[in-house]
């Protein structure tokens, strides 16, 4: 089968989650014979991809963030940030050149299916459906309502949203919780909705990795004096909540001041939150470590004993995934995709500060606990492989296609 997919993103150029999904859920059809040429709004090689021919739609620089798919859009038409005078580009702009080049693309040889990867490329799949006739399949990884922690969010986005899910085939959702926000915010009939979840990043599970040594001496010395660390990996932005678990880290300690908090990560509301645990008095129990990947990432998780995710709205959480895989224990908010596949994990709805604060304790104060809901998360979320969510897409590709 011959497959088309729309992205946004993929490592090492990503802002996000999705350009994982995208690269692992890519491979991983491969595998299953799919022909894939995958499409990206930038120019970038990707010489080290085998498995699919990856396209770049403009000439813009990798490097420069002009939107990850991902990220809450407080204005109608976000620039990208420091841009030069070549780079002064709109989201709009980009996402038109993007069209036009997959026209173009398909012109002389036409896939079995598009599959468009969230808002940012729904556009192009939708023009290829009606100039082409080609079935389109509508990957939803995140929904404005998740982008804007609830709240209103972008107009435009909500509009594009709106039409390109009434307009596709099918449409996959990452989650039962997706699931029930696109039938309930925009009335498409759950019959046209598929559930696939996402898998760990195979990449992640490496028997050789190694914990470098040099890395996080001040969080290595508190462990050593019997700390317990509490990590949260993410964007800094509204979506995911850290201000709600700031207040239940002030509370934590009270009860237990041998607790070090570790947010790593970048965004928008990062100074609101080094400034919060300034005025609570914890900024000595607290790390900021910045926007962090690979081996670092990957510490940070090695030497976490208990893992948040605070998130008012998460359609999946792949790094919660990440943190099981490296013995963290779990506590996730019901608001999240990934508490719908890991039961051996705390939960908690992410405005309930004291129900969060009193599982940190718990789970600070009984190893026996904490050992228990280790062992079990890391067996659950092995039963999912990438292997099988390309199966699946292939039997609803099939469908489509009829």
């Amino acid at each position: 089968m011959k497959i088309l997919m729309l992205g946004w993103e993929l490592p090492p150029h990503n802002s996000g989650g999705l350009g994982v999904a995208c690269y692992n859920m890519a491979r991983a059809l491969s595998r299953e014979g799919a022909k894939i040429d995958f499409v990206l709004p930038y120019n970038a090689k990707h010489s080290e991809i085998d498995f699919m021919e990856v396209h770049s739609a403009t000439n813009l620089d990798p490097l420069f963030r002009f939107g990850g798919a991902y990220e809450s859009s407080r204005t109608s038409d976000p620039l990208i940030p420091n841009p030069t005078s070549e780079q002064m580009l709109s989201i709009r702009e980009i996402q038109k050149e993007y069209c036009h080049f997959v026209q173009d693309l398909v012109a002389d040889e036409k896939p079995d299916v598009v599959h468009a990867h969230d808002w940012l490329t729904y556009e192009a799949g939708i023009i290829l459906k009606e100039k082409y006739g080609i079935p389109l399949i509508a990957h939803v990884h995140a929904t404005e309502f998740d982008r804007s922690g609830g709240n209103t969010g972008n107009p435009l986005i909500h509009e594009i949203e709106s039409e390109s899910l009434r307009a596709a085939d099918k449409i996959i959702a990452v989650s039962e919780l997706t699931k029930r926000i696109i039938h309930e915010k925009y009335g498409i009939p759950l019959q046209k909705i598929d559930v696939v979840y996402n898998s760990l990043d195979a990449d992640y599970q490496d028997d050789d990795y190694e914990f470098e040594e040099n890395c996080y001496q001040y969080a290595k010395a508190k462990k050593a004096a019997g700390y317990t660390i509490v990590s949260t990996v993410g964007r800094f932005t509204i979506q995911k909540g850290l201000s709600f678990l700031m207040y239940a880290a002030k509370k934590a300690l009270t009860k237990n001041p041998k607790l070090l908090f570790i947010f790593a990560g970048d965004g928008e509301e990062r100074d609101k939150l080094i400034g919060l645990s300034a005025d609570l008095g914890i900024s000595e129990n607290v790390i900021f470590t910045g926007f962090i990947r690979g081996t670092r990432l990957r510490d940070i998780y090695t030497i976490s004993d208990i893992f948040v995710m605070s998130s008012i709205s998460e359609p999946f959480g792949l790094t919660a995934l990440e943190a099981a895989y490296h013995g963290d224990a779990l506590i996730l908010t019901k608001e999240s995709g990934v508490s719908e596949i890991i039961q051996s994990a705390f939960k908690y709805h992410f405005w309930d500060e004291d129900k969060l604060t009193s599982q940190i304790l718990a789970l600070s104060s009984s190893s026996t606990l904490m050992s228990t809901l280790k062992t079990n998360a890391k067996v659950e979320f092995m039963r999912i492989s990438w292997d099988e969510i390309a199966k699946q897409c292939l039997e609803i590709y099939h469908l489509t296609k009829g």
